[in-house]
């Protein structure tokens, strides 16, 4: 029925945004002991840690919206299968924010609204273009992925096991959307996601 299907997708959103993600997998990292960071160090790493959460908050929305859209059950299992794991990285980030005694995003509800709007304009474009969208998805967050391994201090080793096994996380569910048929995206559309993508990325490290 249609209004179980709208109760269904309201509580995937208000789980997303308002209850304490759940992991089924260990958190990597949890094994290794805090690093002793600076104060700079530490807002540095909670500043990354918050736009990982974000692009996790993102993703939970784009593969909720794109999976409503879409009309073909394999697209649809692969949506849920990968929307999955991005809620155990949702709880990783979650997580270490907290250890860091930091924050999540404020514009939590913006960051998924807009998501959410491009995942169901993606799943209507056709499946061929719906898994292209997510495959692209997936490569920009690979990309983004690298740099934070980058610039977190080499001795956090706890934040660089979280974001090292979402990266490879990315990967396979690039791979995956490439093998079920995901065409690539125009050059503008890489373009417009990317540009986008550096919005959030600089207004979520601080807010």
């Amino acid at each position: 029925m249609v209004s179980d299907r709208v109760i269904i997708e309201v509580d995937k959103i208000v789980r997303t945004l308002f209850a304490p993600a759940i992991t089924v997998r260990p958190r990597p990292g949890k094994e290794f002991p805090e690093a002793n960071l600076s104060e700079v160090e530490r807002c540095h790493v909670i500043g990354l840690m918050r736009v990982d959460h974000v692009g996790e908050i993102c993703a939970q929305a784009l593969y909720q919206g794109q999976a409503l859209s879409s009309g073909n059950s394999a697209t649809k299992d692969a949506l849920v299968e990968a929307a999955n794991e991005e809620t155990e990285h949702l709880a990783w980030t979650e997580q270490r924010i907290q250890e860091l005694m930091g924050r999540k995003s404020c514009l939590n509800l913006f960051w998924y609204s807009g998501a959410f709007a491009l995942g169901v304009l993606a799943g209507t474009a056709g499946d061929r273009w719906n898994l292209g969208f997510l495959a692209e998805t997936e490569r920009q967050v690979e990309a983004h992925l690298d740099s934070h391994l980058r610039e977190l201090p080499p001795r956090d080793l706890r934040s660089r096991a979280i974001v090292d096994q979402m990266r490879l996380d990315e990967i396979r569910h690039a791979e995956m959307a490439l093998e079920l048929g995901g065409g690539r995206l125009p050059v503008p559309i890489v373009v417009a996601m990317k540009l986008a993508a550096r919005f959030m990325t600089r207004t979520a490290y601080y807010v």
